[in-house]
């Protein structure tokens, strides 16, 4: 389960990784999404339609199915797998006594480092000879805090992993909400790339987003950020691709999968 986009590459990213880890599994793994991708045209999907979680749930428990796992593709415990996912599931439990639900943790957890790996190693395809650049992760940005304190224990595991091979290695956030409160959020994207160490350097820009779409796209919004803080500076600025489509995010996903607990 992603958080949905209306992306057609998204969509199809979720249903390869749902693929890859069906066959390692051995188990029917369905791919859904919280949101939006059910708009996506079924033209662009190859005529079969993305299915949100909510709808899966209620497929599954009219075709009889009452026991499941709930995989989050989410890099933390945002609200909407702490929240949104279990007022869904309890509302299913109070009309089906026997549904037996189990959940999955999100990819980090502490004492995770598969995911500072998979950064630190798409940082390194966009790395040049005798250069050492400034490194920016950046996220969506989100109004729980363990998210954002993943995100930056994460950083600090690129930035050990890469050591002298760059010059700096820095957390940041594609938006944030207004408000004192959200303060953790920063600093954002663009105000890190307008700090002056960051504009008379070359920067790689470490996307810790899981798949394509209007944020991590070719077009997307950091590409768009980046453009335009960069209009004026001295050099250019790399982006990494996206986290699903390193290996070892499946691997990731397994060990989620087998550690998954009961909630319903």
């Amino acid at each position: 389960m992603d958080n949905g986009s209306l992306e057609p590459a998204s969509t199809w990213q979720l249903r390869n990784i749902a693929d890859e880890l069906q066959a390692r599994l051995g188990w029917c793994v369905d791919p859904v999404s919280l949101a939006h991708s059910d708009k996506i045209p079924t033209d662009t999907l190859a005529g079969k339609p993305a299915e949100l979680f909510e709808a899966a749930l209620d497929r599954l428990l009219r075709n009889g199915v009452m026991e499941l796992v709930v995989t989050p593709l989410f890099i933390g415990s945002s609200h909407a797998i702490t929240r949104h996912v279990p007022a869904l599931i309890a509302e299913r439990k109070k009309r089906h006594s026997t549904l037996r639900i189990k959940m999955a943790s999100p990819l980090f957890v502490p004492g995770e480092t598969r995911l500072g790996e998979v950064l630190a190693d798409h940082v390194r395809e966009q790395l040049s000879d005798n250069v050492r650049p400034r490194v920016a992760i950046v996220d969506h940005g989100s109004p729980a805090r363990v998210v954002t304190q993943a995100r930056d224990t994460v950083t600090n595991q690129v930035r050990e992993l890469l050591g002298d091979r760059v010059n700096a290695v820095a957390a940041s956030s594609m938006e944030r909400r207004p408000g004192a409160e959200f303060d953790f959020n920063e600093p954002l994207l663009e105000t890190l790339l307008s700090r002056a160490q960051w504009r008379i350097e070359p920067v790689i820009v470490g996307t810790m987003f899981i798949a394509p779409g209007r944020h991590a796209g070719p077009d997307g919004d950091i590409a768009q950020i980046c453009r335009i803080a960069r209009r004026d500076a001295v050099n250019d600025v790399k982006l990494t691709r996206v986290m699903g489509s390193h290996p070892k995010l499946l691997d990731i996903l397994v060990d989620r999968v087998r550690d998954s607990r009961v909630v319903a």
